[in-house]
């Protein structure tokens, strides 16, 4: 369970992600989940079980949260 924090530029925390094998979940900065990717499906979901994406856009859900927090 390796967990990676996402940065900006600046070196601001903006999030997490956390891998747990078959999927990487994202988290914001207070730790609320953002959504999830399932390595199996090559599929990124948000929070509600939407797909988002195809492939790995977890630390797009991130940025994209922290824009629209601030």
């Amino acid at each position: 369970m390796a967990k990676e924090i996402v940065r900006d530029f600046y070196g601001h925390i903006m999030g997490s992600l956390e891998d747990q094998g078959d999927k990487i979940i994202a988290r914001d900065f207070p730790g609320r989940i953002l959504g999830y990717y399932y390595k199996s499906e090559n599929r990124t979901r948000d929070f509600y079980g939407r797909i988002v994406s195809d492939g790995d856009t977890t630390a797009a859900l991130i940025a994209k949260a922290d824009a629209e927090n601030r």
